[in-house]
């Protein structure tokens, strides 16, 4: 997809350790902003950052959890949507109304292709630690992150491309909290590096 030269493109994540360094020394032509944490403070912040900077498109970057093994912790992947799903709603105990929007797909092609496998990824209010829960969150995608739903949901409603590339720092679980802790920040910088490696941020 053709770029506009004269509009910025946006680099967001949730919070600055996951951009390893990039917010210090953004790349040229890119912005580069944090959401903070969780899906619905995602959407404001984006919207915000979308009005003010008027962007060309928008990559959002950052650390997921595995459900299953068809991810380990160091994959990359590029999310080919985000899905806003409760284990309520998996386990029969929550519905929504059928007009109500739960699936936001990725509309940014980067170039040049990274060539990771694309994966749904879900997004829920809270990171289940629930050996059951997780294998229900695994039937509807192998990835579980806690933003990306308000930040698809704030580029479709502004008609921005948006996309996201996302590393698995942990599995879902009862460790999540300490894998996570262990490998967020190996697993940010491996990410970062790829994506300047592939030329992700080089000029248009």
């Amino acid at each position: 997809m053709p770029v506009d030269s004269n509009q910025p493109s946006l680099l967001l994540s949730a919070f600055p350790p996951e951009l390893a360094g990039l917010d210090q020394n953004p790349p040229p032509g890119w912005q580069v902003r944090c959401t903070g944490v969780g899906a619905v403070t995602a959407a404001v912040t984006t919207a915000g950052f979308l009005a003010e900077l008027k962007p060309s498109r928008v990559l959002f970057v950052g650390t997921c959890g595995a459900y299953d093994d068809r991810l380990a912790i160091g994959d990359l992947l590029e999310a080919s949507e985000a899905l806003s799903v409760s284990l309520d709603e998996l386990e029969g105990r929550a519905y929504r109304p059928t007009i109500e929007c739960v699936r936001w797909p990725a509309t940014l092609a980067l170039t040049p292709p990274l060539g990771l496998p694309a994966h749904t990824v879900a997004v829920s209010t809270a990171i289940t630690k629930d050996v059951e829960g997780v294998q229900r969150f695994a039937e509807c995608a192998p990835a579980g992150h806690l933003e990306l739903t308000g930040v698809f949901a704030a580029c479709h409603g502004a008609g921005v491309p948006c996309g996201a590339v996302l590393g698995v720092a942990n599995r879902v679980g009862p460790d999540a909290h300490v894998e996570w802790k262990a490998n967020n920040v190996r697993v940010s910088q491996s990410l970062i590096e790829t994506l300047m490696a592939k030329g992700v941020f080089d000029g248009d």
